[in-house]
C-alpha cells in the first residue's frame, strides 16, 4: 500500500530498482498554447553538485553513464491518465559518488508562452517497484502562481539507506537555473 506524503516528509525506499512517475494536467486554455512539461534528473555527489556533466538526465540525455537512471522519453502534452513521464532507477548500478537524485519539472518555453505552474493541476510524483506496486506518492497541491519550475522530490542516500523526500519547491526560472545551481 502506498504512503501518501506531505511536503517535507521522508520515507525509506526499500527497493533497489524502481520507477519514478510524474503526472500532471494543464489548463491550456489559459494561454491558448499547449504545455510541455519536462522532467529532468540531477545526480549529485557529496557537495550537492553534479557527479559529472553527463549525470544530468533529461530529454536530450536519457541515460546516466552508469545506466542507473534512464528517462523513458518526453511527453509533449501531458494528456491522458497516469504517469506523463517516467524515470527508471537501478540503485545497484549507481555510481558510488552519487548521494542524491534530484527530480525537477520545468515548463518548456514558459516565459514566451506566458505559462506557470499555477496553470497546472493534479501534479504528482510517485515511486513504484518492479511489480508496479506504488511505494510512495506526493501530490503537489501548492499554488505556484508565478513559478515556472518545481523541484518535485529527491532521492538521497543517508548512511547506506536510500530515502525519498517530498520537496515541492517552486521557482521562477527554468532548466538553466537548475544547471547553474547544481553544476
Amino acid at each position: 500500500m502506498a504512503i501518501n506524503l506531505q511536503k517535507g516528509q521522508r520515507e525509506n525506499i526499500d527497493a533497489p530498482k524502481f520507477t519514478v512517475g510524474l503526472g500532471w494536467d494543464t489548463n491550456s486554455s489559459a494561454t491558448g498554447e499547449g504545455f510541455d512539461l519536462d522532467a529532468s534528473i540531477f545526480i549529485l555527489g557529496e557537495h550537492g553538485k553534479l557527479v559529472a556533466d553527463d549525470y544530468f538526465v533529461f530529454y536530450n540525455n536519457k541515460k546516466s553513464p552508469d545506466e542507473a537512471v534512464v528517462h523513458t522519453g518526453d511527453n509533449l502534452t501531458g494528456e491522458g491518465a497516469g504517469d506523463d513521464e517516467q524515470i527508471k532507477v537501478d540503485l545497484t548500478k549507481i555510481n558510488a559518488a552519487a548521494k542524491e537524485i534530484c527530480i525537477v519539472v520545468t515548463i518548456h518555453d514558459a516565459e514566451a508562452r506566458r505559462q506557470n505552474f499555477g496553470q497546472v493541476r493534479n501534479s504528482f510524483i510517485r515511486i513504484v517497484d518492479e511489480q508496479n506496486n506504488e511505494l510512495v506518492k506526493y501530490e503537489l497541491d501548492e499554488d505556484f502562481s508565478i513559478e515556472t519550475a518545481v523541484e518535485f522530490g529527491r532521492i538521497y542516500n543517508r548512511s547506506g539507506q536510500w530515502k525519498f523526500e517530498a520537496v515541492g519547491m517552486g521557482m521562477k526560472g527554468g532548466l538553466q537555473d537548475y544547471l547553474n545551481k547544481y553544476n
